[in-house]
């Protein structure tokens, strides 16, 4: 099977199941823009399971796929990409990291999209090994939004396994004037997870605060008055 049939067969699936009521209702969690079929979880998930029964499809095959679904710039495929990838996280080796890497530079343009690629593909890498944050080095200053807000939010999944917050912070600073609002929240939402875990530390604290974006300043004041309750 070749990506380009494969990548049709999916999009004839997701035509045939849409629907523009779907697409109404969640539209308006994206205010960058949201061009849908409009699919039910159930269907989405259906497909994704039909897909990896076929015999015929492997990580190969998957990683050119999702090239494709990525490049269509609809949200579901650009999902379906990441999902199906996730499924062959066993194989993932630093060639798979460089290959979707590479998706922010032609589909990734939503926050949603951003935090499932962290979540079910960067998450295996760091676990893994394959990776370390010095592979995020020049995310940090790249011309897509949702790739620098992937940074911290690709980090979430450090808090657990690193003992020195301090190099972690260190690396997202020159994030923290970030003006792009969505990367304030990702920053945001990392602080407040490293918060969870480390405010009897002292590790996070009101000397941080300076000049910082309102919105990651929001979260840090919502920290301290965690503190105090």
């Amino acid at each position: 099977m070749k990506a380009t049939e494969l990548h049709r067969d999916i999009q004839k699936y997701f035509k045939a199941n849409a629907s523009k009521a779907m697409v109404k209702k969640y539209e308006k969690y994206f205010t960058e823009g949201f061009d849908s079929y409009g699919i039910t979880s159930e269907k989405f998930d259906e497909k994704v399971k039909a897909v990896l029964n076929d015999k015929l499809v492997n990580m190969k095959l998957v990683l050119s796929t999702g090239r494709l679904l990525v490049k269509s710039g609809k949200y579901e495929e650009t999902n379906f990409a990441i999902c199906l990838l996730k499924e062959f996280s066993e194989q993932f080796d630093y060639k798979t990291f460089e290959q979707v890497e590479k998706w922010f530079d032609i589909g990734i343009v939503n926050w949603a999209h951003t935090d499932i690629f962290c979540g079910h593909l960067m998450s295996e890498f760091f676990e893994k090994g394959i990776i370390s944050l010095k592979d995020l080095s020049d995310w940090r200053s790249a011309k897509n939004t949702y790739q620098r807000r992937a940074v911290p939010v690709a980090m979430l999944s450090l808090l657990k396994t690193h003992k020195n917050y301090k190099s972690l912070f260190s690396f997202i600073d020159p994030l923290m004037m970030d003006s792009e609002k969505k990367v304030q929240q990702g920053l945001g939402w990392f602080l407040r997870e490293a918060w969870k875990i480390k405010r009897k530390d002292g590790v996070i604290n009101t000397s941080i605060f300076g000049s910082k974006p309102i919105l990651i300043r929001f979260e840090l004041t919502n920290c301290m008055l965690m503190k105090r309750k």
